[in-house]
């Protein structure tokens, strides 16, 4: 065995993959995003895969109106159509589904974030919905604790990574009573799955005395620690609140949060797991958000803030935005020319020749390694506006 660890944090959507789609210019490049869900009635009675059938059925129109032939059409949207008939792969979503595709090009992915249904056909992809993934993503571990079920997960808000623990804590014969004995940390190595996950596993035991519970919490603290060391993020226990309470009296690790979330870990699966998780420890997370509305709102009035799209478009081709606030489900469409190094900005309704500006903002943002977020009206540092800047200078 390898007892070197080589941690592999599994993104669903990479940052380098959002740059990549912004690198794609077609005179069609198409953009889908509909909600989908895990499992349930809306899964059995097929409604994600009518939510892309209505989509796909707008955006041939789309393509139609603007002078496309069928043929090409059918050609382009092909890859769609595929997913549509694939019964298998709505039977495998998680909560939303975004799809690009253009002429010779096609990617889809499944990600844990609720879109709304929408296209958009333009000369580039929409990523706006996209931008998420990549701010106040936080990252904590989570160790799912019961005497049958321990498993430890390093997790963001929209990703996680199995770190399936190999002879870290007791094994099957030290369950039932026999003297634990500290393991030496030590490492075994395999992708799993799309998200290409390092996985680590175990198995735990049931101690049924108090020190026998004592003695076997403690070895799992043990045998976690050289692990956990290596990082200074929080870990977050998914447990029954008497575990808990012993647990984090014999706990060693500096940063082990302050409460467990209780659930019931046979009847959960990682998803909805994951997803309490993450409300438990978004507030801790969401600071530098709430950090950059304040100062958004103390520098108004002194040139570094700005809430209207000519202003910020320009902005944001030069590089000059620190972070950009867009009201969520929303858009500002129209025009643009560059001309004498400042853009021509004209706001208008959407129609066949107009373009997303937010999108392009929030675009230009990105590359620029600015921050961007999505927020409600009522979250806006400026509410008149659906788009707020804060600039670097």
């Amino acid at each position: 065995m390898d007892n070197k660890s080589e941690n592999i944090k599994a993104m669903l959507l990479s940052r380098k993959e959002i740059v990549e789609l912004t690198k794609v210019s077609y005179s069609n490049c198409i953009s889908i995003f509909i909600p989908t869900h895990r499992a349930g009635k809306k899964v059995l009675q097929d409604e994600d895969k009518l939510y892309l059938k209505m989509q796909l059925k707008i955006i041939k129109n789309k393509l139609s109106h603007n002078g496309m032939h069928i043929s090409t059409i059918n050609k382009m949207l092909a890859p769609v159509q595929e997913l549509i008939d694939n019964g298998s792969f709505w039977r495998e979503q998680s909560d939303g589904l975004a799809i690009f595709v253009a002429d010779g090009f096609f990617k889809k992915y499944c990600l844990p974030i609720h879109f709304k249904e929408f296209n958009y056909v333009s000369n580039s992809f929409y990523i706006k919905p996209l931008t998420p993934i990549l701010v106040g993503d936080g990252e904590f571990y989570l160790l799912l604790l019961e005497f049958d079920n321990v498993k430890l997960y390093e997790c963001t808000h929209h990703s996680f990574t199995e770190i399936i623990i190999d002879d870290l804590i007791p094994n099957k014969q030290e369950r039932h009573g026999y003297n634990y004995q500290e393991k030496e940390l030590q490492f075994r190595t395999q992708q799993g799955g799309s998200n290409q996950v390092m996985y680590h596993g175990q198995e735990t035991t049931s101690g049924k005395k108090k020190n026998e519970t004592n003695k076997y919490l403690k070895a799992i603290n043990d045998g976690l620690k050289p692990l956990l060391n290596k990082k200074n993020i929080p870990l977050l226990i998914a447990s029954q609140d008497y575990l808990f309470d012993i647990y984090k009296d014999i706990n060693t690790y500096n940063t082990l949060h302050h409460q467990n979330i209780k659930i019931n870990l046979n009847n959960s699966d990682i998803y909805e797991t994951h997803e309490l998780a993450w409300k438990e420890m978004a507030s801790i997370f969401d600071q530098p958000r709430k950090d950059k509305i304040a100062e958004f709102l103390e520098a108004q009035g002194s040139g570094k803030t700005a809430i209207g799209i000519t202003e910020i478009l320009n902005a944001a081709f030069l590089g000059k935005i620190d972070t950009l606030f867009c009201l969520n489900d929303s858009d500002i469409t129209g025009n643009y020319k560059e001309k004498n190094n400042t853009l021509i900005v004209t706001e208008t309704q959407e129609n066949n020749t107009t373009i997303s500006l937010m999108n392009l903002a929030v675009t230009k943002t990105f590359l620029n390694d600015g921050t961007v977020y999505l927020l409600e009206k009522d979250e806006m540092p400026n509410a008149n506006s659906k788009i707020n800047a804060l600039f670097r200078y």
